[in-house]
């Protein structure tokens, strides 16, 4: 089986519809698509596409969030031997026009009303598009531009065109090849603007099953699909691993009822971004700070007892009688509740990547029993390149490197990497391919070291490692991490260069966390800008900082700070829509 198209047909030949393969919180019900629901969609829309004019090796760009028809609109168009091309759902029209005219894409999905506004905004700068379709009608009733067409205007077309082609989709997914291009993966434009990376159905499947080889889930296990189909990591785990699998996967109802759908389903697998995890855990360390009584007290007597039970599975202890006991009345008391709040209780595998961490968060979850792993890779290689294994967890590091990868260190701890399943650069920038792949290697631009035992330690970006007035060179984001373990800190960066003698910071406070610090205090204010200034808060992440600056090198610690008015904003071009930090762009402004 060398595509998906290949893979969604075994799974519809193997389960029909014995087996729930997606599920959608609509109108606050949960609507059910089996195996045999999945194909048949993915049938007609591919059919309907090819009516309307799509042809072998078109590029289609999918602009949405996470949605069943998504993934349906993909597999349709690989069906059919095209490429598709995600978009980020909160993406600007200008930023749309780059993904639309840079992939040369001729047609569009659009989820909603917000979307088809976007592309119309922008249509006369986008000649090539044919048709856009939308899979959402609400507030699209009056609309009556010529280009576009609903959702299930195409699933009919589709229906009618195999009546005159009874077998032309089967015969299209069985022509299906490993050289096919896939889908045009766009890197987060943390160094510019986004580029399209090519990924083959060599990529997709070689490149995913690492994650499936890793913990093999099964059909019977559930994944939630959160984090945006336009990056590469949920095309990995949520469409391929999920095709390997045959596990279900969910889709919340609205972006706002997220962390709700997640209680509900309870799900089995997740990946949060990192920062996700800490937004949760702010979550979390917020719930406690209101607490009073004997579920405070047992909070603060039972967290003390997971760190031990953690740190010893962490060296690979073995654990005595006492502890075991200990930790499964710490569980029944404050873990298992915790978990379930948070929708975690029965969770399997919890993954981790997107971006550096606090070794202090992935201590946290292990303590409450969140089996969490920290993971690196690469879009341009193809997928992972280390990860954690659940009997080898080590905080500080991101897993020994996967089957398959190769790793190695230039002089200067310049991570350089290859695989098997690795991409062959970017689309139509034969210049920008030859500077990332050199020799069979890619350059991943970071900066680590490789442990005794062959863990990778990502430090920071090669370019974003500082050197200081006095020749002292330090990381950003070494500290940057460690800070947002706060939970009085939604995001940070560090300053530092040769025209600075010290290490100065920019804060973006946690505004739930803090409001609530404040209004327990008495402390008056109207707006996130007024608290932000306040002389009270700004001595609150002071406090912060200097907490974190004990666990610093000194050259790496900061000594000054600014509260900024405002959280860091995507639309201002401060981080991408990956929420990564555009540090070029934020030290120019």
């Amino acid at each position: 089986i060398d595509t998906l198209p290949k893979f969604l047909r075994r799974n519809y030949q193997r389960w029909g519809d014995r087996q729930i393969a997606m599920r959608v919180k609509e109108f606050g019900q949960w609507t059910t698509y089996t195996w045999k629901d999945y194909y048949q969609k993915v049938k007609y829309l591919s059919l309907g596409l090819i009516s309307l004019g799509l042809e072998t090796g078109d590029k289609v760009c999918i602009l949405g969030d996470n949605k069943p028809e998504w993934f349906w609109a993909e597999l349709a168009v690989q069906a059919a031997r095209a490429t598709a091309v995600g978009i980020y759902s909160d993406c600007t029209a200008s930023e749309v026009k780059h993904y639309v005219t840079d992939s040369e894409a001729n047609l569009i999905f659009c989820h909603d009303q917000e979307q088809v506004d976007k592309m119309l905004q922008i249509i006369e700068e986008c000649p090539l598009i044919q048709k856009i379709v939308y899979w959402d009608p609400k507030g699209l009733w009056a609309y009556n531009h010529p280009l576009l067409t609903s959702f299930d205007e195409v699933l009919q077309l589709g229906e009618e065109y195999e009546k005159l082609h009874p077998s032309l989709f089967e015969d299209n997914v069985e022509a299906g090849k490993w050289d096919d291009m896939a889908m045009l993966a766009y890197t987060s434009g943390t160094t510019g603007l986004p580029k399209g990376v090519v990924w083959l159905q060599k990529q997709a499947v070689e490149g995913s099953s690492v994650f499936y080889l890793l913990d093999r889930y099964s059909e019977d296990e559930e994944y939630f699909s959160f984090i945006p189909p336009a990056w590469g990591t949920e095309q990995m785990l949520g469409v391929c691993c999920g095709l390997f699998s045959g596990m279900k996967v969910n889709f919340s109802e609205d972006p706002e009822t997220v962390q709700d759908d997640i209680r509900e389903i309870a799900p089995n697998v997740i990946f949060y971004g990192a920062k996700l995890w800490e937004n949760l855990i702010g979550t979390i360390q917020a719930k406690m700070m209101d607490t009073r009584g004997l579920k405070k007290l047992l909070y603060v007597l039972c967290m003390p007892i997971g760190y031990k039970v953690a740190d010893m599975a962490v060296q690979k202890a073995k654990l005595s009688w006492l502890w075991r006991v200990l930790y499964r009345i710490a569980d029944a008391a404050v873990f298992h509740p915790t978990k379930d709040k948070i929708g975690l209780p029965n969770i399997n595998c919890a993954y981790i990547g997107g971006g550096a961490i606090s070794p202090d968060i992935l201590r946290f979850f292990k303590a409450i029993g969140v089996n969490i792993k920290q993971c690196y890779g690469l879009t341009e290689v193809g997928g992972l390149l280390s990860a954690h294994r659940s009997d080898d967890v080590k905080m500080e590091t991101s897993g020994s490197i996967v089957p398959g990868a190769e790793v190695r260190l230039t002089d200067e701890g310049e991570i350089f990497a290859r695989t098997p399943y690795q991409s062959l650069g970017y689309y139509k920038k034969p210049q920008a391919t030859q500077e990332r792949y050199i020799d069979g290697w890619c350059r991943t631009g970071d900066f680590g070291h490789l442990t005794e035992d062959c863990h990778l330690v990502v430090i920071d970006r090669m370019e974003d490692v500082v050197q200081l007035a006095g020749g002292e060179r330090f990381s950003p984001q070494y500290g940057e991490v460690r800070v947002r373990f706060s939970p009085y800190v939604n995001d940070i960066i560090v300053i530092g260069g040769k025209d600075k003698t010290f290490v100065s910071a920019i804060v973006a406070m946690e505004l739930e966390t803090v409001s609530r610090w404040a209004e327990e205090r008495n402390i008056p204010y109207t707006t996130f800008s007024d608290l932000s200034q306040k002389p009270e808060i700004v001595k609150l992440i002071g406090s912060e900082i200097e907490k974190t600056n004990i666990a610093l090198p000194p050259t790496s610690r900061i000594k000054r700070f600014v509260n900024l008015h405002k959280p860091f904003d995507p639309d201002e071009a401060e981080i991408t829509r990956s929420r990564k930090i555009r540090r070029d762009f934020i030290e120019q402004k």
